[in-house]
């Protein structure tokens, strides 16, 4: 993955965190420069407490689907960079996390689709 493929990740991911802040989620995040620092946390988090998540939680896989198990990493990884981020915070809790993980890759996925083509390769 080049330098620029890593930076389009970022920013896309920060545009996505401030559009689910705008939306009635319990996700709060005061101005786009703490989405620009949540992404990049949610990066680091993702490459590093991702896998160790994984791993440690595998049995829980065997018993969830696929779907739900993921859905529990992301929250988790959604709830961690909303406690290391000054700026970013989930106002119900579990419930924020949900939907904000939901909508963070609803919303990922439909600015990715934009880009297909354009800028990613």
């Amino acid at each position: 993955m080049s330098i620029l493929q890593l930076l389009i990740l970022w920013l896309v991911t920060a545009v996505s965190l401030f559009i689910i802040s705008k939306l009635p989620t319990g996700v709060e995040i005061d101005d786009f420069k703490i989405a620009l620092i949540s992404s990049a946390i949610f990066g680091f988090l993702n490459a590093l407490v991702r896998p160790v998540l994984v791993a440690v939680a595998f049995p829980i896989k065997i018993v969830l689907s696929n779907f739900l198990f993921t859905l529990f990493i992301n929250m988790a990884i959604f709830g961690l960079a909303a406690w290391f981020v000054s700026g970013f915070r989930l106002r119900w809790g579990f419930w924020s996390a949900l939907i904000g993980a939901v909508a963070l890759s609803v919303i990922n996925s439909f600015l990715y689709e934009l880009l297909n083509g354009v800028v990613v390769k």
